[in-house]
């Protein structure tokens, strides 16, 4: 089909992912038709199975291939607008937190999502077989009929009490109740525990759309730095006797947007802060699947007193099915069982019993454990991409999705994210997660689409021609 030169400096991903590209381009390959596997064609080529997927994920996302599960990778069919995109609206403004929730999920044809929060479709694509679904749905009794309890099946919470007992969280199956994922989460808490005027912790840089939640039940969002080892606690104590908050919101593994992970001894002075002030902490550990080795969690330390524990499957086994869950003691869950019965009565029967059925196998398991491996290496790919584009990286994530990266001296970030996004190139910068000036040239980049050669040769480009700008700046100050 083509050759590789191992004498180029280009990557040999690149090198396939760009021959690639122009066959597709010149129509050399059909619409439909089949790719040769990753095994195949990497023995073809001499080179890894990893470096076949690279640049098969790129194309993918790119919306050149389509991947159908164990058939193998297929050329997409041409890329018109599906006829429901035109009857979309926005939810936002353009590059505010719920817009850019929106274009994770509504995926516009043809945009790089080289800042999103979530992996690709076809990194999750076998993570929930149709015989687990077969499965599910023969044990509902009633079948398409059956009810679902309102904190959750039972089955479902016992498997998830199994869950957070391996991580080191005693929760029995009575403090576990269901979401649809951790957006709802956050919502239940909101609506449960802030009222308008309440102060709320939240870290800085933090999660967008949480910020963006919380401004709109009216409460007073007090920011605290986030560093690398967890919150700056000379700042959060200062805000605890500032503020009295009740409540704050921390996010202590692989923390977006920086993919940072807390220490112990950081997360022992928060909780022992959080008693002597009566603080409840929302504890956010959405990512905390995606590290490898266990980590530490405030549910973990604190045994859930003054502790709501969160997490979801969405990121990392099925947007479809949206199950998520929190963990916390009886007189806190109350509440938050109250709201969810107002906002949506129950979960879904079918989807919880799909992931009952997950968690009763080792599957689960070994899916994380391959998320992190390959998560690893385009880790380690787009740090080397970014880095060599320009990009500074102060602290790198050591785990997860995110790196959170720092613009060269004198490109300015709205332009770019701007112009970026006429490219249909979607990133994310730090005002997005920060009202800190020390942020304000940050962006956060999605690991695996990071990588991928439209957003470095994009960049390089946009950071030469500042800096020529400059130059001719100078030289007409001069004369």
């Amino acid at each position: 089909m083509f050759t590789l030169d191992r004498d180029s400096p280009l990557p040999l991903a690149q090198q396939i992912e760009r021959q690639l590209l122009a066959l597709l381009r010149q129509g050399r390959l059909a619409p439909g038709a089949r790719l040769p596997s990753i095994r195949q064609l990497a023995s073809q080529l001499g080179v890894s199975p990893n470096t076949v997927v690279v640049a098969y994920d790129r194309l993918v996302a790119e919306g050149w291939l389509e991947p159908r599960g164990t058939a193998g990778c297929f050329v997409a069919q041409p890329g018109a607008r599906p006829a429901d995109e035109a009857t979309l609206i926005e939810a936002g403004v353009e590059q505010d937190a719920v817009w850019m929730a929106q274009q994770a999920h509504d995926l516009p044809v043809g945009l790089l999502q080289a800042s999103s929060g979530a992996l690709p479709a076809n990194w999750l694509q076998e993570a929930v077989p149709r015989s687990v679904l077969q499965r599910a749905f023969d044990g509902l009794p009633g079948g398409m009929a059956a009810r679902c309890p309102a904190q959750g099946a039972a089955a479902l919470r016992e498997r998830l009490s199994t869950l957070l007992r391996g991580q080191g969280i005693v929760a029995d199956a009575a403090r576990i109740m269901t979401t649809a994922g951790a957006t709802q989460a956050i919502d239940l808490i909101c609506r449960a525990f802030v009222k308008p005027g309440d102060a709320v912790i939240v870290e800085d840089p933090g999660y967008h759309l949480l910020q963006a939640r919380l401004a709109d039940s009216g409460a007073r969002i007090v920011g605290v730095p986030r560093v690398a080892e967890g919150v700056d606690l000379e700042r959060f104590e200062a805000a605890l006797r500032a503020h009295r908050p009740r409540l704050a919101f921390i996010q202590t593994r692989l923390h977006n947007p920086t993919g940072w992970t807390a220490s112990p001894a950081n997360l022992y002075r928060l909780l022992t802060l959080a008693e002597q002030h009566g603080l409840l902490i929302a504890e956010d550990d959405v990512y905390g699947h995606l590290l490898p080795g266990p980590g530490t969690t405030l549910a973990q330390l604190a045994g859930l007193s003054r502790v709501i524990y969160y997490s979801s499957f969405c990121k990392v086994l099925s947007p479809a099915l949206r199950v998520g869950y929190l963990a916390a003691e009886p007189a806190v869950l109350q509440p938050l069982l109250r709201q969810k019965i107002f906002a949506c009565l129950s979960g879904a029967t079918l989807n919880e019993a799909v992931m009952a059925e997950l968690l009763a196998g080792g599957r689960v398991r070994k899916h994380m454990e391959r998320l992190q491996q390959r998560l690893a290496g385009a880790r380690h790919a787009s740090l080397a991409v970014l880095q060599d584009v320009g990009l500074a990286f102060d602290q790198p994530a050591q785990g997860g999705l995110f790196l959170w990266g720092r613009l060269p001296a004198g490109v300015a970030l709205e332009p770019l994210v701007k112009d970026a996004w006429q490219q249909a190139i979607l990133l994310a910068g730090g005002p997005t997660f920060s009202t800190l000036a020390e942020h304000a040239n940050c962006v956060r980049f999605n690991v695996v689409h990071a990588q991928n050669v439209r957003l470095s040769r994009y960049l390089r480009e946009h950071f030469e021609a500042v800096e020529v700008g400059r130059r001719a700046v100078e030289r007409a100050a001069r004369g």
